[in-house]
């Protein structure tokens, strides 16, 4: 595989030298309930790509509470890469990102997150080549700051007051997202309802039931929804069509989120009007190009743009910040918050988030720097590296 690979990329080819990946585990400032899970903390699966150039490009898998939420974990990811991924990549050419991925799609089914965490790593790294950010690899950016929202998830009314109210006054955030779906949906509601009347006209309050509600439940917490001064629900039943029929019944916004799992799911949402506004996600969507081919379906259909996250650090959420950067409208602005939500740093200089929104950064590639030092001491174990065909230990 590794001679075949060498042949393809030609005499003087950037090729792929190895492929790096390690797991990071890393505290959360509170736990993050969602209806599904209660996340204490965070675990990256980090993959480091290294080309015979010398340049070396960065990506990260992340998923919510492991496999509560998909057939991915950080773990699985980290497995996937160093066994199926890497004999695929090493000796290629590194220039080729798209070949590249067009060769990983043919080759392995599914693993959206996995591919898009390599995906990130590439275009990482041809970013530092040319000497181009990742998002004028996409395409060219058309914006260079990104509003951000904040997920309310403690479940406590009074405490996720304060931490609005604190937000707001460190001008961090003004949009805010309720994690609810775990109790009944009269008392999900009042919940919404006291927080909006606390905050007022300072900021717009929308909440996420992650699958949680049935469609008869949904109606109900729709209305209730609706006279509490919330302006979207993200997915609130977990069918598809349960979705579509939600849709346009409430004068309040219904967002696709665990529906979208790739360009064809985007497709077929936006054929049966089945959502008002997209989630996209770009480990969900199965990598940056693709969060685009979804963004470009919902723009043809008319359906709106908001850009989610998988609470990803640091790498995965500059990665989405860069991919919707190019999106010709987000109107329900980003979610990109995860690195916010860990209490420890990784990068040699933080993410730019001021005045409600995040930087893009213009500089080469993702526009970031690793601090080695923090991801050695959060690192889970000594991982595995792959070079050519066999798998070594990463020093």
């Amino acid at each position: 595989m590794q001679h075949i690979a060498y042949q393809q990329a030609g005499t003087g080819a950037v090729v792929i030298d190895r492929v790096e990946t390690m797991l990071v585990d890393l505290p959360t400032i509170r736990p993050h309930k969602l209806s599904m899970a209660v996340m204490n903390g965070q675990t990256l699966m980090l993959v480091r790509i290294r080309c015979s150039d010398g340049t070396v490009g960065i990506g990260e898998g992340t998923t919510i509470g492991g496999l509560a939420y998909g057939a991915e974990s950080p773990e699985g990811m980290k497995l996937a890469i160093d066994t199926y991924f890497a004999p695929q990549l090493v000796g290629a050419d590194a220039n080729r990102v798209p070949a590249l991925m067009g060769r990983l799609n043919n080759a392995i089914r599914d693993n959206r997150f996995a591919k898009c965490a390599v995906e990130t790593a590439l275009f990482d790294a041809l970013g530092h080549r040319t000497g181009l950010p990742v998002s004028e690899l996409l395409g060219g950016r058309l914006r260079d700051r990104l509003p951000v929202a904040w997920t309310l998830a403690s479940g406590d009314t009074g405490r996720d007051i304060e931490e609005a109210q604190r937000m707001l006054q460190l001008r961090r955030h003004q949009i805010f997202k309720l994690k609810i779906g775990r109790r009944a949906v009269r008392e999900d509601v009042a919940h919404v309802a006291a927080i909006k009347k606390a905050l007022g006209d300072l900021a717009s309050v929308r909440v996420d039931v992650n699958m949680a509600w049935s469609e008869l439940e949904a109606q109900h917490g729709l209305a209730g929804l609706v006279d509490a001064g919330c302006e979207l629900v993200e997915q609130p039943v977990a069918r598809a069509d349960a979705l579509a029929r939600l849709t346009g019944k409430y004068p309040i916004a219904v967002m696709a989120d665990e529906s979208l799992v790739g360009p064809e799911s985007a497709f077929a949402l936006a054929r049966a009007a089945g959502a008002n506004v997209f989630a996209i996600k770009t480990e969900q969507s199965g990598g940056l190009q693709a969060a685009q081919r979804v963004a470009a379906i919902a723009d043809a259909a008319r359906i709106e743009l908001y850009g989610g996250t998988m609470l990803e650090g640091a790498v995965g959420t500059i990665a989405s910040a860069h991919a919707f950067s190019t999106f010709r409208e987000l109107r329900w602005g980003t979610e990109l918050f995860g690195p916010l939500l860990l209490t420890e740093e990784i990068l040699a200089q933080p993410l730019d988030y001021r005045d409600f929104h995040l930087t893009v950064p213009a500089l080469p590639g993702l526009g970031i720097t690793l601090d080695e030092d923090r991801v050695q001491h959060f690192r889970r174990d000594r991982t595995r590296t792959t070079v050519g065909p066999v798998a070594t230990s990463l020093s």
